[in-house]
């Protein structure tokens, strides 16, 4: 079999149903012989939308998302997004096609060192340089990908290995000529060597994919956390992305949530867990709370700057840190006591060992449960006075109340997209996707791609800043072409707010910051799909089920809502 065979042979034996791309002439038979065997080829505009996408179908499923992009700018286009998926602990496989094994080094069309480049972003890489090696090399990195820590790994895939043997060696006669001089004999005798290595020996077959193991906690480790949390008062839980690093077993792990009986935060894709009004869940006054509590468990949560590296959790408090990563388990804050593997496996542990009644910290979660409400109610008032066109709060609350069970929502931007997360529900587990720590802007389209090709019955939200939506907007080409209808919502204010809030206040100047607020919906328009524009705020809920119906027909959907700009996250920029 030709390369490309092969690593689609290895591709379908994943699981693999997806394979994000832009076209190129070094990757052209992976993509031709992956769509021979009944995988779909998604092609976007961008590659870095590609990963993305990719990186959104590991995030749902649980099998490494594939992106297959040509050498050079193909690869250096998918870098931002590879370090998203990098500290998101994303199982997300890049095929880089590569220049020819003979012509590496000597100034062929798009030879750079792409090792240098993605090796330090990659918890894996490899480049092949036999063809008896491709196949191996791509069913490592599905292992890789997902043992231990999840995250990206990458195969350069050099474009001599992916073509059959008989079309490269042609290419290299060709190119040889047929001189009968002692350096043109040399030359043909030196190439056929390299090709002969190059194409020796028969090509594994790729073998069945293994379960990766997955690391559990030890009963000791077990037995002190059941022991501390039956003595404490005041105990807290929260739990981050990485505890539905397995998502088949997410509903399993909300029930665990529910049988321990913890007031919880979720954050990350740990959004929706407990679907949308569960008792033990708050969403507000998360810093009050961490001050107060006598036991804190960090469950696939890291002491980073959105814990304020530690600082918010009260210093008395006992800590117990499950995580996968070591390191990050001790990060700023060291824990009392660490679990390291699966937070979702330690949680439904702990929930089968802990057996606690039913009820026992009512009165702490009760007020817990008053702030939360005192602050919902906050946010009405504020929602409800008027703020033209839009006033922001509304519409969220607005979003918030047209979303069906079967959403997900996709969050690719700053103050408008920070101000739904406090209002806008995810109404299940796997519900909610956000770039994560790295704090990406772009990822929007490529997720709610993603989201949307693996969820084919789910509405898919796309919540956008405007100045987010700037770096993506060209994949409504993609959603249109790829019949994917995704339900974009713009809250176009006209400005970067996050920064120019406090730049004006600290700085005393917007550069920089100023944007337009642009018809976005012509865009959408242009591209074939549906364009709604909101620049009222009595038409919220018309607009809003007008999108809902044009997605249901099968078309994406971009509502452009021009919203006032608000006070409501004064404060909130991180460092």
């Amino acid at each position: 079999m030709s390369g490309g065979t092969q690593v689609a042979e290895v591709l379908h034996t994943q699981g693999v149903q997806f394979v994000f791309t832009l076209c190129g002439g070094h990757i052209s038979p992976i993509l031709v012989a992956c769509e021979q065997r009944g995988m779909r080829i998604v092609d976007v505009r961008h590659e870095v939308n590609a990963v993305f996408a990719a990186d959104a179908v590991a995030r749902l499923t649980g099998v490494p998302g594939v992106a297959a992009v040509t050498a050079g700018p193909g690869v250096t286009n998918t870098l931002t997004a590879l370090k998203n998926a990098q500290m998101a602990k994303s199982p997300v496989v890049l095929l880089g096609g590569g220049a020819p094994t003979l012509l590496k080094g000597r100034g062929a069309l798009q030879d750079i060192d792409q090792m240098s480049l993605v090796r330090p972003l990659t918890k894996w890489s490899q480049t092949v340089k036999r063809l008896r090696d491709l196949a191996p090399a791509v069913e490592q990195a599905f292992a890789e990908a997902l043992s231990g820590v999840p995250g990206p790994v990458f195969v350069e895939c050099p474009v001599d290995l992916l073509y059959d043997e008989s079309t490269v060696r042609s290419w290299y006669v060709e190119g040889l000529g047929r001189g009968r001089s002692l350096a043109s004999r040399a030359m043909r005798f030196y190439v056929n060597r390299h090709l002969n290595r190059q194409f020796a020996g028969p090509a594994p077959a790729p073998p069945k994919p293994a379960a990766p193991l997955v690391a559990t906690t030890p009963t000791s480790i077990l037995e002190k956390a059941v022991a501390r949390l039956d003595r404490a008062v005041k105990p807290l839980l929260l739990v981050g992305s990485q505890a539905l690093a397995r998502p088949d077993e997410a509903t399993a792990l909300a029930d665990a949530v529910g049988r321990l009986g913890v007031p919880v935060y979720l954050s990350g894709m740990a959004r929706g867990l407990l679907g949308r009004d569960h008792p033990l869940h708050l969403r507000h006054k998360r810093r009050n709370a961490l001050r107060e509590a006598d036991l804190v468990i960090l469950a696939g949560v890291v002491s980073d700057f959105r814990l304020d590296y530690g600082r918010q959790i009260n210093r008395k408090a006992y800590l117990i840190a499950a995580n996968r990563s070591r390191r990050e388990m001790r990060k700023n804050r060291r824990p009392n006591l660490a679990a390291e593997g699966d937070a979702g496996r330690f949680l439904q542990d702990l929930a089968a060992m802990a057996a606690m009644p039913e009820g026992r910290w009512s009165g702490w979660l009760g007020s817990l449960r008053q702030r939360d409400d005192e602050r919902n109610t906050e946010i009405g008032e504020q929602a409800d006075m008027p703020l033209p066109p839009v006033n922001p709060l509304n519409l969220c609350r607005a979003i918030d109340a047209a979303l069906p069970a079967n959403g997900i929502l996709v969050a690719d931007g700053g103050d408008f997209v920070g101000t739904a997360s406090y209002i806008v529900r995810p109404p299940t587990p796997l519900s909610w996707l956000d770039p994560g720590p790295f704090g990406t802007l772009g990822v929007g389209a490529g997720f709610a791609l993603g989201a949307q090709l693996c969820r084919p019955d789910a509405e898919v939200w796309l919540l956008y800043g405007d100045g987010a939506a700037g770096f993506s907007l060209a994949e409504f080409d993609t959603f249109v072409r790829h019949r994917a209808p995704v339900i974009a919502v713009v809250g176009n204010d006209g400005a970067w707010s996050q920064i120019a809030r406090e730049q004006v206040e600290i700085l005393d100047s917007d550069v920089g910051t100023r944007l337009r607020q642009t018809d976005y919906h012509a865009v959408m328009q242009g591209f074939g799909g549906e364009a709604l524009a909101l620049d009222d705020e009595s038409e919220t809920e018309r607009v809003l089920q007008r999108a809902r119906q044009a997605a249901g027909a099968g078309k994406p959907v971009l509502v452009n809502a021009l919203i006032g700009r608000t006070e409501f996250r004064k404060g909130s920029i991180s460092m």
